[in-house]
Order: structure tokens, then C-alpha cells, then sequence
């Protein structure tokens, strides 16, 4: 090799690319989308297709109007990415007006309008999902019961109808064939003044051995697709397992002081969106914090918010407003957790 063909400093391996990245979250959510499509049906394909397609118009009309290439920014996942994380936060069944609303609201509003990828403050797949649960709680908050004996499940025709005609079989309507996830359930039972196993007893269906039934298999595939990112290190293991330890801790902490009202530690882990939000989420290395202490104070304030709104709150999950106010808290946990300069004492 010639002096001239040898590469300049520095000379130090790649970590990865943006698309390989993307490529890793990509295939890391298969095992989770595959469990949500056994047990809550064709909704989630449909839902995907969209908030993809979506995404990439989305991101191209921008990229247009900044003047930037195309090819590079669109094929490099992240807009994939987005609209994946937001259309498995929505119920299966979800008109495509708001899929597409709600996934141009994340790529126009929360990503580009500050600037693209690397300078957006706000995950914007929550930045979306909040904007919709806000403003439109009744599509945002049914969901079809999962797969189990007894309930038919509707048929990709039926989902297809319904997404883009609002038009469901005769013999069926929305309010009788949708419910209340096992979160929202307990919430509103307990504020009923019921404790948590007579709501156990009383929609034993709802409710499996770890948590809400079907819900504990989407969050264990999930949890395997995280196992998968951390052993490519490609999230920072501080980021999962902070924001899980400190949901786990609290909880366990108020459901040993009274179990009538709260729910037991492994409820909270296995049901809603929380192994979607710990691995998946949370872990968005832009909107994240950066430094090592500073990543895990900012996952442990998720994981404690998503239990206060969980209790307290008026809405029965809490990960997207979670994640969104610990986004706001990067910059000060980042300016206060520098990690201290070899050579330089901590006053310099």
C-alpha cells in the first residue's frame, strides 16, 4: 500500500453506522411484532405499512424543502424506525387518518422542525403518540381483547375495512367489540374503590400470570429483542436497566406496604409498553442522555414518572410522557454528570 492510500487519523474501529443501527432496532422488534400479531391480530401490519409509509413521505417532503439529498437520509432506517415505535404503540384497530397524522406529526413537528436527525431534543415517535392520545383519547385508549377462548378475532378484510371505510362487520360495533387494557382496567377499578384481586377476580381475562394477558408475551419478546441490542451494544445497558430497576423497586415498595391498591412488581414490568419504552425508546441514543452517570439518573426518572402516572395520573400508561419530560431534562443531567477530563482535577 502506497503512503498516500493509507486513511488519516484517528485510527479507531467503527461502531456503527446510522443504518446498521437501524437495521439492529429493526430485527430486534420482530420477536415483539410477531406476538402482538398472535394475539391482537392484522391491526398491527396494517398499522406498520402505514406509519412506514408515512414516515418515508414524510421525511422526503422535508429533506425536499431543506434542500437536502434524499437518498442518503432515507435509507439510512431512522425514519423506518420512528414510524415503527409509533405504530406499535397504537391499538390495532386505528383509522389511517390519525396513523398518518400522528407519524407526520413526529417527522415534520418533533424532528426536522429542530433541525433532523441528531439535533431533535424529543423522541419524536412519543412526541406523535402524546400529540394523538391528547387529542383524540377514544381511538387512542380501545383496544381489541387479546387472543383467547371465546374471542374471535377479527380478519385482515375487517381490519382493512375498518382502517380505511370506519366500517366494521354488521352483526359487530366498535364499542362492543373493544376494551380497556389491563392497566386502564385496574386504574379505573381501583378508583371504583375495589382492590387489586377483587379486579383480578372479577376480569380474570384480562389478566395472565406475569401481567395483562397476552401483554406479558408481547413485553417477554420484547425483552428478548433488548437482550439482543445489549449483546451487539447497541443500546447502553445503563438505559434498561436503570429505567426497569427503579420501576421494579417502587413498585415492589408501595405493593408490600399495601397490595389492596397497588399491583405487584412483575405486573408493571410485563404489561403497557414498558420493555417497548426501556429497550426501545428510552434508549434512542439522541434524545437520551450521554454521559454514563448522566443515563442512568435519566432512565431512573423515567422508570419512577412511569409509575406515578400509572398510580396517580389520568392516563393508565405512562411512558410516553415519561420519556418526553426526562428529554427535557438531558441537557441539565449532561451538563451536571461530565465525566472528569484525565489530567484535570475536578475544580479545573
Amino acid at each position: 500500500m502506497r503512503v498516500s492510500e493509507i486513511p488519516t487519523s484517528p485510527h479507531l474501529p467503527a461502531q456503527g453506522s446510522v443504518s446498521r443501527v437501524m437495521q439492529r432496532v429493526i430485527i430486534a422488534l420482530v420477536p415483539g411484532i410477531i406476538a402482538y400479531l398472535a394475539f391482537f391480530g392484522w391491526g398491527v401490519l396494517i398499522n406498520l405499512v402505514l406509519a412506514i409509509a408515512a414516515a418515508l413521505a414524510a421525511e422526503a417532503l422535508m429533506l425536499r424543502l431543506r434542500h437536502r439529498p434524499l437518498r442518503p437520509f432515507l435509507g439510512d432506517g431512522s425514519a423506518v424506525v420512528t414510524g415503527m415505535l409509533l405504530a406499535l404503540a397504537l391499538p390495532p384497530l386505528t383509522p389511517w387518518w390519525l396513523i398518518v397524522l400522528g407519524t407526520g406529526f413526529a417527522i415534520v413537528i418533533a424532528k426536522h422542525l429542530y433541525g433532523g436527525l441528531g439535533y431533535n431534543p424529543f423522541n419524536p415517535a412519543m412526541a406523535g403518540y402524546a400529540m394523538l392520545l391528547v387529542s383524540f383519547p377514544r381511538e387512542m385508549t380501545a383496544w381489541l381483547p387479546p387472543a383467547m377462548p371465546g374471542v374471535e378475532m377479527l380478519s385482515l378484510t375487517d381490519h382493512l375495512r375498518y382502517a380505511f371505510f370506519d366500517a366494521l362487520p354488521a352483526d359487530l360495533n366498535y364499542d362492543a367489540i373493544t376494551m380497556a387494557t389491563p392497566l386502564d382496567t385496574l386504574k379505573t377499578q381501583l378508583g371504583l374503590n375495589l382492590t387489586v384481586s377483587e379486579t383480578v377476580a372479577e376480569r380474570g381475562m384480562l389478566f395472565g400470570t406475569l401481567g395483562g394477558h397476552g401483554w406479558e408475551w408481547v413485553n417477554a419478546m420484547y425483552l428478548l429483542g433488548g437482550v439482543y441490542l445489549l449483546y451487539t451494544r447497541t443500546v447502553a445497558w445503563q438505559i434498561p436497566a436503570a429505567f426497569l430497576g427503579s420501576l421494579f423497586v417502587l413498585s415492589s415498595l408501595f405493593f408490600l406496604a399495601d397490595p389492596d391498591t397497588h399491583a405487584a412488581p412483575m405486573f408493571h414490568l410485563f404489561t403497557g409498553a414498558t420493555m417497548l419504552g426501556a429497550f426501545f425508546i428510552a434508549s434512542d441514543p439522541i434524545t437520551a442522555s450521554t454521559t454514563p452517570r448522566g443515563r442512568l439518573i435519566f432512565a431512573a426518572g423515567i422508570g419512577a414518572l412511569v409509575f406515578i402516572i400509572r398510580s396517580w395520573g389520568g392516563y393508565p400508561d405512562g411512558v410516553a410522557f415519561a420519556v418526553l419530560l426526562m428529554n427535557m431534562a438531558v441537557p441539565t443531567i449532561d451538563h451536571y454528570t461530565q465525566p472528569r477530563v484525565y489530567g484535570h482535577s475536578r475544580k479545573e
